[in-house]
């Protein structure tokens, strides 16, 4: 179900598939964006300050879009952010990790550069399946009103 800035009603709550993290996953995202050792292998991973191998926070922050794509905040022009306004890692992600997202409608408003559309304040969680938070973002997401909009 598409859903418009009137249906983005604050404390609303959207889910998201779930991403199992393999060490392949950590090693490929960073040999290509984030090299260091504690992300590319396990032996010297052992002797970091993660105490074995653990993925860039990018790459949980790359998951986490992935997520919000697939989840059941389906938007009308796509995931269009406007800024991040908050990124926090609590926790390393291991090989095995389990990751799903918790996405809550903080606010919205209407912009009044662009009638038509609005902003929705999103608090995102990537949780563990644990339930516990790896990551926590907020976001502003651009967002087509129901009515007036420019995108029907």
């Amino acid at each position: 179900m598409t859903h418009y800035l009137e249906d983005l009603t604050p404390g609303r709550v959207f889910s998201s598939p779930s991403y199992e993290v393999t060490a392949a996953d950590i090693k490929g995202f960073a040999a290509a964006w984030d090299p260091q050792h504690f992300h590319l292998d396990e032996e010297t991973a052992k002797a970091s300050f993660f105490a074995g191998l653990a993925a860039s926070g990018w790459h949980t922050a790359a998951a986490t879009m992935r997520l919000m794509v697939t989840s059941e905040l389906d938007l009308p022009l796509g995931i269009i952010g406007s800024g991040l306004d908050y990124l926090k890692w609590h926790r390393p992600v291991r090989p095995g990790d389990v990751l799903t997202l918790r996405i809550e409608v903080v606010e919205t408003r209407e912009m009044r550069s662009k009638p038509g559309l609005g902003l929705a304040r999103l608090r995102v969680e990537t949780l563990d399946a644990e339930g516990l938070a790896v990551q926590t973002l907020e976001t502003q997401l651009v967002v087509p009103a129901r009515t007036g909009s420019p995108v029907q």
